[in-house]
Parts: structure tokens; sequence; C-alpha cells
């Protein structure tokens, strides 16, 4: 585990859990959020993203967390040797994102990109998480499967508890106990 594609929709816990996991494992941590926005939700060019997009996924040990778009998937996921597909019931992502867009009217999100104000976005962000629930997690789980058939090594899962125990084995697995 040293090249990590965490995908999924937004509000399922991916970032949290792969920042523990890079910590952990000693691995880099990129957020795909903080290479796609500029100040003010204004997106980076297609061959801006597309270039450190490509340069991370080069390197030879990372953790990539979020979603992009489909093109970057297939590159993230041929580059990976573990993809981890977070993948809640529809109501968990809804009420995830909520939580969060709560939390940001008081505190901000310190793990978002700069100058990029979350409350705004609450409306498009629900356009979006029904929109990949609906028609890109078909396709995500095709192209996980395909991974998995491949040898790559290949986590789907389902509800937080799948998620607080993967964390819990991997990030447990891959601590350094230091006599």
């Amino acid at each position: 585990m040293t090249r990590v594609a965490i995908i999924g929709n937004a509000g399922g816990g991916k970032s949290t859990m792969a920042r523990r996991l890079a910590a952990a494992r000693g691995l880099p941590y990129h957020a795909l959020d903080l290479i796609q926005w500029r100040p003010g939700w204004q997106p980076v060019s297609q061959h801006e993203y597309d270039s450190r997009h490509d340069a991370i996924i080069a390197g030879e040990r990372w953790i990539l967390d979020g979603f992009g778009d489909l093109a970057s998937v297939d590159r993230r996921i041929e580059a990976a040797d573990t993809i981890v597909f977070v993948d809640h019931p529809l109501w968990v992502h809804l009420w995830w994102a909520t939580k969060r867009q709560l939390r940001s009217l008081f505190a901000g999100r310190p793990d978002g990109p700069p100058g990029c104000p979350m409350w705004r976005k609450t409306w498009p962000l629900y356009r979006m998480i029904w929109s990949i629930h609906r028609a890109l997690r078909p396709l995500l789980l095709e192209k996980i499967a395909a991974a998995a058939d491949a040898g790559k090594s290949s986590h789907h899962l389902h509800s937080p508890r799948e998620l607080a125990a993967f964390g819990r084995r991997y990030a447990l697995a891959g601590q350094r106990i230091i006599p």
C-alpha cells in the first residue's frame, strides 16, 4: 500500500480517513480539492489540473483523495496499487456533507481550498452528491471491479462502520513501533 486512490462521493469521510492513513503509513497526502480550485471557487484550467494530478500519480508513494473528473479517476486507478471506494448509502453522504457545511459556518474548513467559503456551495454540493450517486456510481463500480480483477488491492466500503474498521486496520498496521 504505497499508491492509494481514495474515491467516493462527497461527505463520506474520505479526507479524514486519508489523512490518518497517510500519517500512519508515512505517505504523502494529496487532496484533489486543493489542486483543482483557486480562491473564490475558480477552477484551474484542465491543463493545470491534469499536470498537477499526473505529477502526483507519477510518484512512488502517495495517497490521493477526491473525485475530479472521470478521465483522471481512470488514470489514478491505473497508477494506484490500492483503491478505496467510499460508498455509503446516499443519505449518509448527504447528512455528513450537511454537518460539514454547518461546521464550516463557524470554523471554516481548514482542509478545504483556501479562499473558498463552503456555505455558498451547499446546493451545488447536494446536486453533485445526487448526480454522482445516481449516474457515476455504476461506472465507478465497474472500474474498481476491473482493477480488482487486474490484481490491484480494492476495498469497497459500504458504511461508516466499514470505513472506521478499514481505518483502524490499515492505520494500525502501518504504524511504526519504535522500541
